[in-house]
């Protein structure tokens, strides 16, 4: 049987990495320490999984966050859930179709605070498109962000639909065994350039 696969996430990282700057105009996401990961729901039962290799380019002004921009390419055959049969079907066409469509796209063209109006000073939204399998979208990651001593941390969730992505084809379409609500998950460490 083949699985949920939120390709959405991918769009979360990029999003959150653009973020992730402090004091300086471009950053360097330490992958090691950071995760791009991605939730959703089989026959009821919550799995989570997320993504081994891929990379960013941020910029991000703290004082001019509207001008910030990143770039975060994800390779979706590194999508990893820890189940043998879900890890199988990602990369099929009724999900992935990774051979067809290897990457996935974030492109974060603004940043914006919203700090003021949540009461905290941390809070940002990274606005941009997420493109899967050739279909790209608008979206907004709404992500809280940490920076000190040239070290910055984002913490981010987006929440998807599958299927406005195709992902899930044919008997996966209707939502009955696989969940149409996808979350992507996006937690970053960076330093300054």
């Amino acid at each position: 049987m083949k699985f949920l696969t939120t390709t959405a996430w991918a769009a979360a990282l990029g999003a959150l990495l653009a973020a992730g700057p402090a004091a300086a105009a471009s950053w360097t996401v330490d992958t090691a320490r950071s995760k791009l990961g991605f939730t959703g729901s089989q026959s009821g039962a919550a799995f989570s999984g997320q993504f081994t290799r891929w990379d960013a380019t941020i910029d991000f002004d703290p004082a001019n966050p509207a001008t910030g921009h990143a770039t975060v390419t994800i390779d979706m055959a590194s999508a990893k859930t820890g189940d043998v049969q879900k890890d199988q079907s990602l990369p099929e066409a009724d999900w992935f179709s990774t051979k067809a469509f290897p990457k996935a796209v974030f492109e974060a063209t603004s940043f914006k605070s919203v700090s003021s109006a949540k009461g905290g000073g941390n809070q940002y939204e990274a606005v941009g498109t997420l493109t899967i399998r050739g279909i790209k979208k608008d979206v907004t990651l709404p992500f809280t962000l940490d920076v000190a001593g040239g070290k910055a941390h984002a913490v981010g969730k987006l929440d998807l639909v599958r299927t406005d992505y195709g992902v899930g084809q044919g008997a996966w379409s209707d939502g009955k065994m696989v969940a149409l609500a996808v979350s992507v998950t996006v937690d970053l460490n960076a330093t300054t350039k």
